[in-house]
């Protein structure tokens, strides 16, 4: 089926921009925590560069990321033969603690958001090899079952229907938890003691849409939680459900998006409709379609203000900082790269020294610029998407 994205919405495009850079730096920084001391040999790293879908030499990539990784030669460890190793920087180490700190506090947490989307499930049970797409937008590490079922073992239990069959364990809830089974609409709609109702985020201006979702919630809205699996009497019925469903999915995500395939993945799991892109796609008010970087991902509007997160997990808020200071070290071994070229071309008289470092004085003045129009365009995207304006 052919796939299409919304009309461009600048502010989600400016959320959803990712640097490939900083997805193999998390990868490098979970393979290093795999060893207890936290360093491992750099010939190890260069043996997986491919399945980073990295060329080159891993040594220069680290190398990149002076703030980030830090070289060493292992000489005088038993058995290692002087190799060269690389592990974590001060800094780097004291974000990533931090970044384990704000997972262990957040781990109560993690259990209700486990417990709420198995809510959602058909049975209330997934596999565990389906739940591995889950565990990124949850916010869950590469260890929860074992942070959450020891804790838990009133709530989940751990089963497997088919022995024969591989990768067939899966997740169960043994009860239901009523407290959990209220979906962020109805949290809202509690709170401003008002029937539950979706809300169009899109800019009044946006009059045929605002209209077209008044008329939609002129009929009760379904709860997302409800436990009555048959199938509704009319297809608007069926559709409103499935919204809630995706509605409450995305609300649960750390950073209130998905990309479109994991959704669809969980198709029969979780109720929805055949051609959920097109469903997406008629509720614009509510979701963002985009295609950047060639995946489709799904956006929640109302999770954002602007191309800011309008509620920041502290899961999430601890790895920005680590994202931080990757940016930082990039721009410390790009300055110190340009430098060296400069001062290599002066040596060689092949360049007007004054001449390239008032152009160098130029692009930092023009970064500025833009740092100050990006924070000016925050500004007005924070007024215009305010409460105060909803």
């Amino acid at each position: 089926m052919a796939r299409w994205s919304s009309p461009k919405d600048p502010a989600l495009e400016e959320a959803l921009r990712r640097n490939r850079r900083w997805i193999v730096n998390n990868q490098i920084k979970r393979l290093l925590l795999r060893f207890p001391s936290r360093s491992a040999p750099v010939r190890l790293l260069q043996s997986r560069f491919k399945t980073l879908d990295l060329l080159g030499r891993a040594a220069n990539w680290l190398r990149k990321y002076p703030s980030c990784f830090e070289h060493f030669s292992s000489e005088g460890a038993p058995g290692s033969g002087g190799e060269l190793c690389f592990g974590f920087t001060k800094r780097m180490a004291e974000l990533v603690e931090a970044e384990e700190a704000a997972v262990v506090a957040s781990e109560p947490a993690m259990a209700d958001r486990l417990a709420r989307v198995l809510m959602l499930a058909r049975g209330r049970r997934l596999q565990v090899s389906k739940l591995a797409a889950l565990r990124g937008p949850l916010g869950l590490p590469d260890d929860y079952l074992l942070r959450v079922l020891p804790a838990h073992t009133d709530l989940f239990r751990l089963a497997n229907p088919y022995p024969h069959r591989r990768n067939a364990a899966e997740l169960e809830l043994l009860r239901w938890v009523p407290s959990l089974a209220v979906s962020a609409v109805e949290a809202a709609a509690s709170a401003s003691n008002s029937p539950p109702r979706f809300t169009c985020s899109l800019p009044p201006s946006w009059a045929k849409s605002h209209d077209k979702m008044e008329d939609f919630n002129s009929t009760p809205y379904i709860s997302p939680y409800s436990e009555e699996w048959a199938v509704p009497g009319n297809d608007t019925d069926a559709e409103k459900r499935a919204m809630a469903v995706v509605h409450e999915l995305l609300s649960l995500t750390l950073w209130k998006k998905i990309s479109v395939v994991k959704l669809e993945h969980f198709r029969w799991e979780f109720g929805l409709p055949e051609d959920t892109t097109r469903m997406l796609h008629r509720h614009s008010c509510l979701f963002y379609v985009s295609n950047r970087y060639k995946i489709h991902t799904v956006v929640l509007r109302e999770g954002y203000v602007g191309s800011e997160l309008r509620v920041k997990d502290p899961l999430v808020a601890a790895k920005d900082r680590l994202g931080e200071l990757m940016q930082e070290g990039l721009h410390e071994y790009n300055q110190r790269r340009r430098a060296a070229n400069l001062e290599k071309k002066r040596r060689n008289g092949e360049v007007d020294v004054q001449k390239e470092e008032d152009e160098l004085e130029d692009e930092a003045m023009a970064r500025l610029d833009s740092a100050e129009k990006r924070e000016e365009r925050r500004r007005f995207y924070k007024v215009l998407f305010g409460d105060d304006n909803r």
